[in-house]
């Protein structure tokens, strides 16, 4: 919606700067006239009185007549002339000056506007030119920074949508291919057959929940269950359910839990989630006959109680450019290996909501060639944060 012209912040601003600049200019032109009248007055009856005509002053009705001839009259007169012709000037000066001042408000603020505008209708990539250090300026500052942050979600959204779209294609033309072929007569519906087609609708459904419990998870909508739970117990669940996958391997798993640890308030079930995916995704990056070690144990960091869990690989380690990266949605540091072997992407970033939520941290320290180690700070009692999911 255009602005009217009587509405423009310019004309509002440069009007009441001129008014205030036309009173003060007003005023003091008239007092300055007044006070020049009396002063000079004064000083020609001071005048004349020393020169001895005070005495015809005396019998005057009006001394003024008698103080000044025409040349004071004169003089006077030019005097007054010039000043209303500087109070003409400054308040031109002051005309100009207020819309300067204006222009420099609004011209920002129109191009700001004009900005925001592009951005409602969906063009993203727009920058306002910052030519001042004032409020308006850092407001630019403010708003590029913000244009730049929409561009990027924007991105993300879209890839993001992509990767679904394309996780979801794979083992749904899997499926999709091996009926039509059970429907034709051209492949066999035997055992082995029916064991993929039930391998890949697990890890269809597998995706499918990945992909719910982190769009709630992000706007913490995500259903808890909190309860007392034995962190050791959870992790010795977890690995007895994953053993017959890294028997495969041959990998031996170590673990070191700490004797005597509180108990926390989480929920078990998510908390599962998270040791799972992390102890899925060392098997899987483990060499064959490696070895993977879990530790637990209390830890003191920023003046709280944590439980500290540490699960340690000895693969090929992640590259530290990665690293950042690596709980993003569908983010693979290495982009060669395929679906199998690499997993949706989504794991990682499921355990980084899924441990935030309950108020602890995660992170990854790696080296190339000697395996990673993923730290998980789990917090001993609530904080307001994790109290409010």
């Amino acid at each position: 919606m255009p602005v009217k012209p009587m509405n423009s912040i310019t004309y509002r601003i440069t009007g009441l700067m001129f008014l205030a600049v036309a009173l003060t200019v007003f005023l003091l032109i008239y007092l300055m006239n007044v006070q020049m009248t009396e002063q000079f007055t004064e000083y020609l009856m001071v005048q004349q009185m020393e020169t001895g005509q005070h005495g015809m002053m005396r019998h005057t009705a009006n001394p003024m007549i008698m103080v000044m001839g025409s040349l004071e009259e004169t003089f006077l007169a030019s005097v007054h002339q010039s000043l209303i012709w500087v109070g003409m000037a400054v308040l031109a000066a002051g005309l100009a000056a207020s819309y300067a001042l204006a222009r420099s408000i609004t011209v920002p603020l129109r191009n700001l506007s004009s900005a925001a505008e592009q951005i409602e209708q969906g063009n993203f990539n727009q920058k306002v030119p910052i030519e001042t250090k004032d409020e308006v300026g850092h407001l630019a500052a403010i708003f590029n920074r913000m244009a730049e942050t929409l561009t990027i979600n924007t991105n993300l959204r879209r890839q993001f949508l992509a990767n679904i779209a394309h996780e979801l294609r794979t083992p749904l033309a899997i499926i999709q291919g091996h009926l039509e072929g059970m429907v034709d007569g051209v492949i066999d519906p035997s055992k082995e057959q029916l064991a993929s087609l039930h391998e890949e609708a697990i890890r269809l459904n597998r995706l499918i929940r990945d992909l719910r419990d982190l769009s709630l998870a992000e706007v913490r909508q995500l259903a808890m269950e909190r309860s007392k739970i034995d962190v050791n117990q959870i992790i010795s669940r977890s690995v007895y359910m994953l053993k017959p996958l890294s028997d495969e391997k041959d990998i031996s798993v170590c673990c070191l839990l700490a004797e005597e640890l509180p108990e926390i308030e989480a929920d078990a079930d998510r908390i599962s989630q998270v040791f799972y995916n992390i102890f899925v995704n060392a098997i899987r990056y483990s060499p064959v006959k490696g070895s993977i070690k879990i530790i637990t144990e209390k830890s003191e960091e920023a003046g709280r109680s944590w439980i500290k869990i540490s699960i340690a690989d000895k693969g090929p380690g992640i590259d530290q450019e990665d690293i950042p990266y690596l709980f993003d949605h569908f983010y693979r540091g290495d982009k060669s290996r395929d679906r199998k072997s690499g997993g949706s992407g989504l794991g990682l970033a499921v355990v980084k909501q899924l441990v935030e939520i309950h108020g602890g941290k995660v992170a990854v320290s790696s080296k190339l060639g000697e395996g990673s180690v993923f730290e998980i700070l789990l917090p001993l009692g609530l904080n307001e944060e994790s109290k409010q999911i």
